[in-house]
């Protein structure tokens, strides 16, 4: 029962990817067409203040503010794609239409049982809201989230089911939506009543958060790391961006919940002079681009001489891919199961040092690397989110983490990478290493022969996952090949760090996550085309 539920919640957050990596392109991109519509840069470059360039960043910017408001069916489609098995675009399609559904049952069934509010000026505050211009109950991103389950839970178990005869029509996909509809109108129903008791409850979970001030961002900062190991620490910050959690505030005459949707809207209306409070919820990035490059060269002074002129190399391209693109995984689980205890002063000073950006009133945001933080901070000028003060905090945590990690693995002697008594056990290697390590392989597949050449030895990768006839599917998220296997115990996991690539495993009883970072999309194509898998 425990594999099942850790299997599912891991599914839960794969899927959840879906959703969550659009909407920083939108919110780049509102940034973008605010630049052309900045006083200040305008003053500075003149030639940007015409009518055209004015006019297209009022567009660009206005038009992306829209996917903030809707994100209930953003989430929903995006959700049933991620947990659908097969067919998924099937799945994305239905779940557009459960939603359809799902909010004209509640509004009808509201107006039935006389719960629906018409003569209230304003819905702010009443617990209701206008979703596609039906007025229904305030569920926010959280009624996407269940409809999507919802949907890729019918779809998985009857989109195979087929009729023979004049029935035939009616399998499939259709069968899937007929089946849907009375789960869909019930749940509407349902939550009609229920839903004020699980809203009061996240209204409690917020003010308690609030209340606990600098204690509770520490705690969120803290588990967020944490969690990185089981890849549930989406679980931990995706309700504080996108729900009541994170913060409400009302930006252009609307009311937004979620810390960066508010942060998307404010950076959207020149008329906002200072960011909200609520950006605190997305202060992750200062560990990524500053913390943990002050933990890599810790690493690197503390090595074995012999060894620094092997992982300078190793920690220099792991450092660089933490600071400007914000994937932190080669660098953790450089030292996660080495040295557990600098994992858990890594959560700790993350937790940290977004309590030292909340104490500063800084309201800067870069939660995915230093490209995201120029996108989003240098067009709004200083005054708006003070981030010069972002870069200072950043500069003292990566001293921190350096005489801290330095301190530790010197005096409890940890086996970081450079460390090892044995070399051939450190978690990372070069690409000289790596061409060096898989040179004498004879397992070579025509299937994946341009694979190969980038470094990729999917028959390799197969092999040590206990086979083909070990994987029971293959899937991935932004730096993960997540796979549920027969038995973990075939898992050659040495192997698989040593030779393929991988900077660490993650087994939790038939669910197993190999990271690979950057070139998980690589990787996951080489290994579905030798495995003979298609959509």
């Amino acid at each position: 029962m425990k594999d099942r539920i850790m299997g599912a919640m891991q599914s839960f957050s794969k899927a959840m990817f879906t959703p969550v990596l659009i909407l920083p392109i939108a919110g780049i991109l509102i940034a973008i067409g605010n630049l052309f519509t900045n006083a200040r840069l305008l003053a500075v470059l003149p030639f940007l203040d015409n009518p055209f360039t004015k006019g297209f960043g009022t567009i660009l910017s206005g038009s992306l503010v829209t996917i903030l408001q809707n994100l209930g069916i953003i989430f929903c489609v995006g959700i049933a794609l991620g947990l659908a098995k097969k067919k998924r675009a099937e799945a994305g399609f239905t779940a557009l239409l459960a939603y359809f559904v799902f909010i004209n049952a509640m509004n009808k069934f509201m107006g039935l049982t006389g719960v629906l509010l018409k003569d209230a000026p304003s819905l702010a505050g009443t617990g209701q809201t206008m979703v596609l211009g039906v007025q229904v109950l305030d569920m926010g991103v959280f009624l996407g989230i269940i409809l999507g389950v919802v949907t890729a839970l019918v779809h998985n178990k009857f989109i195979d089911t087929e009729f023979n005869n004049a029935f035939q029509i009616y399998g499939g996909a259709r069968f899937v939506f007929i089946v849907l509809i009375p789960i869909v109108v019930l749940l509407a129903i349902i939550f009609t009543y229920v839903w004020p008791f699980f809203q009061a409850g996240i209204d409690a979970l917020g003010l308690f958060i609030n209340h606990a001030g600098n204690f509770g961002i520490f705690l969120y900062g803290t588990l967020e790391r944490l969690l990185i190991p089981t890849g549930l620490h989406h679980l931990v910050y995706t309700p504080f961006l996108y729900t009541k959690l994170g913060g409400i505030a009302e930006v252009g005459g609307k009311v937004l919940e979620g810390s960066r949707n508010i942060y998307f809207a404010e950076i959207a209306d020149t008329s906002v002079k200072v960011l909200s409070k609520s950006v605190v919820w997305d202060a992750r990035g200062l560990s990524k681009m500053f913390g943990l490059i002050g933990a890599c060269l810790a690493m690197y002074h503390t090595a074995k001489k012999e060894n620094k002129g092997k992982i300078k190399a190793i920690l220099i391209a792991a450092a660089f891919t933490s600071f400007i693109a914000g994937v932190t995984e080669p660098i953790e689980f450089s030292f996660l199961f080495v040295a557990p205890i600098l994992f858990v002063v890594h959560a700790c000073l993350s937790g940290l040092g977004m309590v030292a950006f909340n104490v500063l009133n800084v309201r800067a945001i870069g939660p995915n690397g230093f490209i995201d933080f120029l996108l989003y901070n240098l067009p709004l000028g200083i005054t708006k989110t003070h981030w010069p003060m972002y870069i200072v905090i950043g500069i003292v945590e990566f001293f921190v983490y350096y005489f801290i990690f330095r301190f530790l693995i010197q005096k409890l002697n940890l086996k970081t990478l450079g460390r090892e008594d044995d070399e051939k056990d450190m978690k990372l290697h070069s690409k000289a290493e790596y061409n060096e390590k898989v040179k004498g392989e004879k397992e070579v597949a025509a299937s994946s022969d341009k694979s190969e050449k980038k470094g990729i030895d999917a028959g390799l990768i197969i092999k040590c996952l206990g086979g083909k006839d070990n994987i029971v599917k293959v899937d991935s998220c932004f730096t993960r090949l997540r796979l549920v296997v027969k038995s973990s115990e075939e898992i050659d996991e040495e192997t698989l760090k040593s030779k393929t690539g991988a900077f660490g495993v993650v087994k939790e009883g038939t669910t197993v996550q190999v990271i690979y970072g950057m070139k998980i999309n690589a990787v996951r194509k080489a290994v579905e085309e030798k495995l003979g898998i298609g959509e």
